[in-house]
C-alpha cells in the first residue's frame, strides 16, 4: 500500500508540474489527467494454457485554454522533456482553434473538497500458476457437466490495478487507486445438428467477492445446454421479458438519450422531456457514484466536480439529465457531475424474482441475448436480433433463435410493467429483469 501512496504522490506532482508549465506558456486555464495501470490476464483452453499477458500502461493528457480557445495533447512518456513538449503542443493547437464560449473548466465552487475512501482498491497478488489453475478448474467444471459440451472457447482470468489523478488550475488535484478482477468461461454444446455457444462471468472490486471458478464454469455449461434445440418462431406480437443482463442495454439507451452531447445536438428522442413522465409511476432510477466498492464509483468526475447521489427518474418522471460542464453550458444548465459518464445506475426492483415474472407474463418471450445495434436514439426506433426462450404457462417450452424484436424505446419505457429482484450487479448498471408490454417479434 505504501508503494501505491508513493506512486499517487508522484503522479500528482506530475500533474502539478504540467499545470505550472501551461501557466508559464500563457494559458489562462489548464487541466490534466494521468493514469497508471498494471494487470495480469491468463486464458486456458481445453485444459492447457493459451495466453499469459502482463500489462503495464500509463498515459497523461493536458488540455489548455487561452480564453475560450482549447488545445489538447497527450503522451505515454513521463520524462520531463516529453511532458514539456506535450504542454507546448497543446498550446500550439489552442492558437489555431476557434473561440467556443462554452469551453473551459468546470466552475471552481463545484470542485470536490474531500475525497472519501470508497473502498475501491483491493489488489490481487496472484501468481501465474494459481491463475492458470483457477482457469483450468473453471473450464473443467463446464466441460465435465454433460457429454453434449463438445468444445470450449476457454476460461480467462483478469486482474487489474490502477491509479487515476486529475488536476486543474482552480487548484484542484485529486486521485485514487482502484482494482478490478474477473473470471469468465465460454463453451460450445452440440446435440444432433444443433450447435450452441454461451458463457458466464463474474467480476468484482475484490477477489473475495468473485464467484467460485467451478460455479462460473457450471453456469456457462448450463446456459449452453439450455440453448440446444433452439428454433425460430412465427412473427407475432407478444409480451417480452428482458433478462437482467440484457435489460442493462435498455438502461444504456436511456443514458445515451439523456446525455448532454445528444441533447444539445438535438439527437435524442427524450429531448425536452425533463419533468415529463417517461416511465410508469412505479419506476425510480438513481445514480449512486459513491457506492462503496461500486463498479463505477468515483469521488469526482473527469472535471474534478464532486459526485453526488441523485434520482434520474422518480415516479416515472425524468428528473435530471447527465451533463458535464460543456454540455451544461450549451443547454444553459449546470453540470450534474457526469463528465466521463454515469456511475452506478440503479433501477429500483419490485417484489418478483424471474420465476415470478414468468408466471406474471404467462405466455411470451424471455430474451437472454441481444445481437446487433439497431437502436436509433434520435427517433427511439428499436430493432435488434435476439435469442431466448418461449414461455407458456409461466414455464420454458423451448429455446428460440434467429428472431428480431422491434418497437420504439419511448413506448417500451412507458410499457414497462415490472422490474424483477434478480438484480444484475456485475457492471456499472444494476437492474433486475424487465417485463414489458407486448412487442413485435419477427420470426418465420
Amino acid at each position: 500500500m505504501n508503494d501505491t501512496i508513493e506512486r499517487q504522490e508522484y503522479l500528482q506532482q506530475l500533474v502539478h508540474d504540467l499545470l505550472g508549465e501551461a501557466k508559464k506558456l500563457g494559458a489562462s486555464a489548464a487541466e490534466a489527467g494521468v493514469s497508471s495501470d498494471s494487470g495480469l490476464s491468463v486464458t486456458a483452453r481445453l485444459g492447457e494454457v493459451e495466453t499469459i499477458e502482463h500489462t503495464r500502461d500509463q498515459g497523461i493528457g493536458i488540455t489548455v485554454y487561452f480564453g475560450h480557445r482549447k488545445g489538447t495533447a497527450s503522451t505515454s512518456d513521463f520524462s520531463p522533456e516529453a511532458l514539456r513538449d506535450t504542454v507546448r503542443a497543446a498550446c500550439n493547437i489552442a492558437k489555431f482553434t476557434t473561440d467556443d464560449p462554452c469551453s473551459g473548466l468546470a466552475d471552481p465552487e463545484l470542485m470536490a473538497t474531500e475525497i472519501p475512501d470508497l473502498d475501491l482498491f483491493h489488489p490481487w497478488d496472484i501468481e501465474v500458476d494459481e491463475a492458470v489453475a483457477l482457469c483450468v478448474e473453471c473450464e473443467h467444471s463446464a466441460r465435465e457437466l454433460d457429454p453434449r459440451i463438445t468444445n470450449s472457447e476457454g476460461a480467462s482470468l483478469n486482474t487489474q490495478r490502477g491509479l487515476q489523478v486529475y488536476g486543474n488550475s482552480h487548484g484542484f488535484i485529486g486521485g485514487y487507486p482502484s482494482s478490478h478482477h474477473s473470471l469468465s468461461c465460454a463453451v460450445v454444446g452440440q446435440q444432433g445438428g444443433s450447435m450452441q455457444r454461451d458463457y458466464w462471468y463474474t467480476s468484482a472490486r475484490t477477489p473475495g467477492e468473485l464467484e467460485a471458478p467451478a460455479a462460473v464454469g457450471r453456469r456457462a455449461g448450463e446456459r449452453t445446454l439450455a440453448r440446444l434445440g433452439a428454433r425460430r418462431i412465427g412473427t407475432r406480437v407478444a409480451p417480452v421479458i428482458f433478462q437482467a443482463e440484457v435489460a442493462v442495454s435498455l438502461l444504456r439507451s436511456l443514458v445515451g438519450a439523456i446525455s448532454g452531447s445528444a441533447l444539445y445536438r438535438h439527437s435524442s428522442f427524450l429531448l425536452d422531456q425533463l419533468g415529463q413522465p417517461v416511465f410508469p409511476e412505479f419506476v425510480r432510477i438513481q445514480e449512486n457514484p459513491r457506492l462503496p466498492r461500486g463498479q463505477a464509483s468515483a469521488p469526482f468526475d473527469n472535471e474534478g466536480v464532486a459526485t453526488y447521489a441523485k434520482d434520474l427518474v422518480t415516479g416515472g418522471i425524468l428528473q435530471s439529465y447527465l451533463l458535464g460542464s460543456y454540455s451544461a453550458r450549451k443547454l444553459g444548465m449546470q453540470t450534474t457531475a457526469n463528465a466521463g459518464g454515469v456511475r452506478n445506475l440503479i433501477i429500483e426492483s419490485g417484489n418478483l424474482d424471474l420465476s415470478g415474472l414468468l408466471d406474471a407474463m404467462g405466455e411470451g418471450l424471455l430474451v437472454t441475448e441481444m445481437m446487433g445495434s439497431g437502436t436509433n436514439l434520435v427517433t427511439g426506433d428499436y430493432s435488434r436480433g435476439a435469442a431466448g426462450f418461449w414461455i407458456k404457462g409461466g414455464e420454458i417450452q423451448h429455446p428460440v433463435e434467429e428472431i428480431t424484436i422491434a418497437g420504439n424505446l419511448k413506448a417500451m419505457f412507458t410499457g414497462l410493467q415490472s422490474v424483477g429482484r434478480d438484480e444484475e450487479r456485475r457492471g456499472s448498471i444494476r437492474t433486475g429483469s424487465w417485463l414489458m408490454a407486448p412487442m413485435t417479434i419477427a420470426g418465420e
